[in-house]
């Protein structure tokens, strides 16, 4: 599963630590999900939708797909 969210965490200027504590997760956490090494749980993943002002859809793709 590939995702867009170190992209869009940066162009709304926000810090993987900022982004992590508006989700209630470690930085570590927002670090693994950016380098794809671990899948958010779908509460988190409409968490991270809701704060990075996008979709689930928007921010998550399979392999090979956009984002």
């Amino acid at each position: 599963m590939r995702n867009a969210i170190r992209a869009l965490r940066r162009e709304r200027g926000l810090s993987q630590d900022e982004l992590a504590k508006r989700c209630g997760v470690s930085r570590q956490t927002i670090n693994a999900i950016e380098n794809n090494k671990y899948d958010p749980t779908l509460s988190l993943a409409f968490r991270l939708a809701r704060e990075l002002d996008t979709t689930v859809d928007a921010l998550f793709a399979p392999e090979g797909g956009t984002p």
